[in-house]
């Protein structure tokens, strides 16, 4: 997706689905600046007490594949992949604290479990992206998703908007007042649908910023992989 002409530079905004507390507040925000970002998706339990890839989202996750927002893989199980042994194999531990070794193959079905539950629910394919809960990959599992077609996604360190962090501690002014300020041309943000563990949610902020920073000339896009890969 190319930037309009008169844009002073590009943002890309990313999505994690979290708890999705706020997800249908995120996505009326996005439809009234007529915004398109990328959505990482995991199977992660929601305050509905449900997962974000039961039927019962499968609503949500039509209707943004018809505003035509960018989808790629959080893994399925929104594990951590902590480190690399011998044979290109790593060792993960998931959410709920399993810890297992996946080899070449075993990091593809994470990736790739995400794929085909989308494609039940929306008919629609995931864009060949992926980004490792909280960041930090291994080389052996970027090796395994490359090799099964998926390119990693980074955010950028002003792109991290701080939704995680304590609200006692950095308030949703604060952070709103940071981002306008430090975000620059390509940057890659970063925000949830609703992370529980923070009191007052950023997630009503995302109209502010983005209008600010569309006054300071920023376009968005969906991130695409670069040709050939």
């Amino acid at each position: 997706m190319q930037a309009a002409s008169t844009c002073t530079g590009t943002l890309y905004l990313t999505l994690y689905t979290s708890g999705m507390s706020q997800a249908e507040n995120v996505a009326h925000i996005l439809a009234k600046h007529d915004v398109k970002a990328t959505f990482f998706l995991a199977n992660e339990k929601t305050v509905r007490g449900d997962y974000t890839l039961d039927a019962s989202w499968g609503d949500y996750w039509r209707a943004r594949v018809a505003e035509g927002h960018a989808f790629g893989s959080h893994t399925w199980n929104h594990g951590q992949f902590r480190s690399d042994l011998t044979g290109g194999r790593v060792r993960y531990v998931r959410s709920d604290g399993t810890a297992s070794i996946l080899d070449a193959n075993g990091v593809c079905a994470e990736l790739k479990h995400v794929d085909t539950r989308f494609r039940e629910l929306t008919g629609r394919a995931l864009d060949p992206l992926w980004s490792a809960p909280g960041g930090r990959p291994t080389a052996n599992a970027l090796a395994a998703a490359k090799a099964c077609g998926y390119q990693h996604v980074r955010w950028s360190p002003a792109g991290n908007l701080g939704d995680e962090l304590p609200s006692d501690k950095y308030s949703n002014q604060t952070l709103l007042e940071r981002a306008l300020k430090d975000l620059r041309d390509g940057d890659v943000m970063m925000m949830h649908l609703g992370i529980q563990s923070r009191k007052d949610p950023f997630a009503p902020m995302l109209d502010p910023l983005v209008a600010g920073l569309k006054a300071r000339g920023f376009c968005f896009a969906t991130l695409t992989p670069p040709a050939g890969r």
